[in-house]
This record gives structure tokens, C-alpha cells and sequence, in this order.
């Protein structure tokens, strides 16, 4: 039996992200890259390994908005407004969130946490810069894999509400 690539058993096992997508009927490319655990970024990373612009990639992020876990979807070449996060969902104050207590509500690891297929679907802000892309990149549900998906498919996804969350 041939050995699958990597892309390939990316797509076939799926993370419960590329399953919400396929269960949805989206279309999506799997990017999956060698990562590199001394990178200190993991955006950045992923950006370079793919060849795409940062301004296209965007980081998943958990924040605590008055008692409530919020995702903010931002590009990683920036970074979050918590003010403006706050805002966007009607909160007052807006803190990042405890990263075991995101890996726990989310079901993913840090640098790999998902807006899609989320262990509980938690209140989710896409900066409005992903307007400006026909595609933008996404964690996939790990580290070394991401999906790449229209800004407006992630949105009826995750029942985001678009705003300028992010600060570049």
C-alpha cells in the first residue's frame, strides 16, 4: 500500500475543522507545512511556509469579554484590539483568555486552535480586512495545517460577526 502524503492524510482523517467544512459542503484547500516548534510565531510560520501573505493568514485567538470566552479571528500580521473586540459583541472589557481554558472550551491546542469545529461554539469576531481576499488561511485544527476558505464561508460558519478588530 502506497504512503499518503501529508496533504493527503490531512484531508482524508480530518480534524474535526476539515470535517465541519466537508459536512458543510464548502470549498477548501488543506495547506499542511513541517512546523517548527522554535518559530516564535505561529502566524508568521505559517504564512512563510505556505507563501502567502500575512495580511491573507489569520490567527485564532480566545479572549474573555465580561465573563464570556469570545473567538477573534485577526490577520497574523497584526494584532488584537481587545477594546474593539469588546465592542464588536456589546461587552465592556475584554481580556485574553486563560490559554488551558481556551485548549479546554475549544478542543484544540494553542497555535492550533480552530474558528471551526469548536468543542463549544463560542461568540466569534472576524476582523473585516478578510473582506478585501477572495481566500483567507485559517488554522485547520493543528499545528502544521491550515485551511484555506472564503472570508464570507468562515463567517456562515462560525456566525461571526465581521468589525476592525485587528491593529496593524
Amino acid at each position: 500500500m502506497a504512503k499518503k502524503s501529508k496533504k493527503q492524510q490531512a484531508g482524508s482523517g480530518g480534524t474535526p475543522a476539515t470535517v465541519a467544512l466537508t459536512a458543510a459542503g464548502v470549498i477548501y484547500t488543506v495547506h499542511a507545512y513541517d512546523h517548527d516548534p522554535n518559530h516564535p510565531s505561529y502566524g508568521e510560520e505559517a504564512a512563510e511556509a505556505m507563501g502567502v501573505s500575512p495580511e491573507r493568514v489569520f490567527k485564532t485567538l480566545v479572549a474573555d469579554v465580561d465573563g464570556t470566552l469570545t473567538v477573534a479571528v485577526v490577520p497574523v500580521a497584526g494584532s488584537l484590539d481587545l477594546k474593539a473586540l469588546a465592542a464588536a459583541v456589546g461587552g465592556k472589557r475584554a481580556a485574553m483568555a486563560d490559554p488551558a481554558l481556551a485548549e479546554r472550551t475549544t478542543g484544540y491546542v494553542r497555535g492550533g486552535i480552530s474558528p471551526l469545529g469548536q468543542r463549544k461554539k463560542l461568540p466569534t469576531v472576524l476582523d473585516e480586512s478578510a473582506a478585501a481576499h477572495p481566500t483567507i488561511c485559517v488554522s485547520a485544527g493543528r499545528r502544521g495545517l491550515e485551511v484555506e476558505l472564503s472570508p464570507e464561508d468562515l463567517a456562515k460558519l462560525t456566525e461571526a460577526t465581521l468589525a476592525p478588530i485587528g491593529r496593524l
